[in-house]
């Protein structure tokens, strides 16, 4: 008998440190990135999204690396790849269980044990089950946080948010969970890969915290159109946390083209 093993080695290429670098890679606009600045430095909670290779880990690091060097910052991922410069910052990976069927430490665990931690932040490097739950309510207790997640769209992406957590148990309700997405995201920023293969950021997408049935209500900060990332009509939610962070949101978005 012959027994076959799959290894699938990912290598996690850093093109990009900061949110300057990657408006001079084309994947957004200086404007974008002076708003996506302000937003971590408010601790708004931002939701990451994309397709496969979209650029969304890259995004991710250049968001964390803009977090205020005194904040202490907790990371969980399967795969190291998150990696910017912090002083206060501790990072934690997943563990396979061991050939005796134990030791293994899934996601979910790790953000638990994370708020035991004293966090500023809390990031988690992709959301893709039940662990959705926990970080949702890790936010929704005052935590700031990012994270990403596999979607085409900022709306699928809110969707797919509102359905991850029930896969928790049988005793999480839609009921419960589409109110705590509402009022726990506060932006989510979509990727996608243009006809030339270049990354680019394609909407940023604010959430109010309102809803309409059991439909989240958006208001969209930038998107593309006429073949750039314009400003779009929307203003985020929580003006008094840009407000506290020094930072006067809505000339910024004015200003913005």
């Amino acid at each position: 008998m012959v027994f076959f093993t799959a290894v699938n080695v990912r290598k996690f290429v850093v093109r990009a440190a900061r949110l300057a670098e990657l408006v001079e890679l084309g994947t957004l606009t200086p404007e974008a990135a002076r708003f996506l600045e302000a937003s971590v430095r408010a601790g708004l909670n931002i939701l990451v999204t994309g397709g496969t290779q979209a650029g969304k880990t890259t995004l991710l690091n250049c968001l964390a690396a803009a977090i205020p060097g005194g904040e202490r910052v907790i990371s969980a991922e399967e795969v190291f790849e998150i990696r910017f410069p912090h002083p206060d910052w501790v990072a934690l990976q997943t563990r396979q269980e061991g050939l005796e069927g134990t030791g293994e430490v899934r996601l979910r665990d790790l953000v638990k044990e994370s708020l035991r931690m004293r966090p500023s932040r809390i990031i988690v490097g992709e959301v893709r089950a039940e662990e959705c739950l926990d970080l949702l309510i890790a936010l929704n207790a005052g935590v700031p946080g990012m994270c990403t997640l596999h979607a085409n769209s900022a709306r699928e992406a809110l969707t797919k948010a509102c359905t991850l957590p029930l896969l928790a148990g049988e005793n999480i309700s839609a009921r419960f969970v589409v109110p705590t997405v509402a009022a726990s995201v506060d932006l989510v920023v979509h990727l996608a890969l243009d006809p030339s293969g270049v990354r680019r950021v394609s909407e940023v997408v604010a959430v109010p915290g309102r809803m309409e049935g059991d439909v989240i209500e958006t208001e969209t900060i930038f998107e593309w159109r006429e073949g750039a990332l314009r400003r779009g009509i929307g203003l985020p939610p929580r003006i008094e946390r840009y407000e506290r962070a020094g930072v006067d949101v809505v000339r910024l978005l004015r200003e913005a083209r």
